[in-house]
């Protein structure tokens, strides 16, 4: 469960993109949390009625759950984005587990209040729609991933994914975690990472991996990672540093960025 603190209402890409009049429609309703790496925001199948929004460095991992007791990361976010009833009204059962991957404060809004504050708002509204497509686009592309990639790209994309939510070489990720996000036993990923770091791609330390050349770790991952960076800065106006580390998202002038899938925009107009 969430403890209460008093974060500032600044550090996440998603509210501070919003103007003064449309971050009032949101801000009186968001109620601060902090969490610890480990928790978990919901299960599969629970009724999530919340939206949740990481601030700074706090990063949430959508992981499915298998039969055998396994589990397959999908999806990462971090001040970028949102989790939970992003286009629903909410107090719908959730598909995969939302697990706390790096600690730290975040925002909370009910998904009815979130609507509420879409239907005052088109921007609000707007925004949204074109997140909620750039979180699909991370999906469908883990899919892809993980279906035809070698584990050695796999887990370049990963740790690439964790240093655009970051902004630091330096990851907080265990073998263990990385060898449950990606759905193999860890002995042998271990054997994956000696290798990376035989050819000077990353370094391992205790709780932790740092990459050390990110323009070739770039280049040996898969195009996977390319392709979602890509989809986010022409759909959401991302703005990414030189290390990959998103800055910010501007979507000030939405006739200048691409329109979200017919799918995305369609089911949210029929709310």
């Amino acid at each position: 469960m969430p403890t209460s603190t008093s974060p500032s209402l600044q550090g996440n890409l998603l509210l501070d993109a919003l103007n003064a009049r449309d971050r009032a429609l949101i801000a009186p309703h968001l109620e601060p949390a902090e969490y610890r790496r480990g928790d978990v925001l919901f299960h599969a199948r629970d009724e999530v009625s919340y939206v949740t929004f990481p601030l700074h460095r706090a990063i949430v991992t959508l992981v499915v759950p298998l039969r055998d007791g396994k589990s397959v990361e999908t999806a990462t976010v971090g001040h970028e984005g949102a989790i939970g009833g992003v286009v629903s009204h909410g107090y719908l059962p959730a598909f995969s587990q939302a697990v706390i991957q790096v600690g730290g404060p975040m925002l909370r809004i009910s998904a009815e209040r979130l609507n509420a504050a879409k239907l005052a708002s088109p921007a609000v509204r707007d925004l949204f729609v074109r997140y909620a497509d750039c979180l699909l686009a991370q999906l469908l592309q883990s899919v892809a991933c993980n279906a035809v990639h070698p584990i050695e790209q796999r887990c370049l994309r990963w740790l690439l994914t964790l240093q655009d939510r970051l902004g630091v070489p330096e990851l907080p990720v265990t073998h263990e975690v990385l060898s449950e996000m990606l759905g193999v036993r860890r002995a042998y990923l271990t054997k994956i990472l000696g290798r990376m770091q035989d050819d000077g791609l990353i370094r391992t330390g205790h709780g932790r991996l740092t990459v050390l050349d990110r323009g070739r770790v770039e280049r040996a991952a898969c195009e996977c990672h390319a392709s979602v960076q890509l989809h986010f800065r022409e759909v959401l106006g991302a703005v990414y540093g030189r290390d990959g580390e998103m800055l910010a998202v501007d979507v000030t002038e939405p006739e200048a960025l691409k329109p979200p899938s017919p799918a995305v925009t369609l089911r949210e107009t029929a709310r």
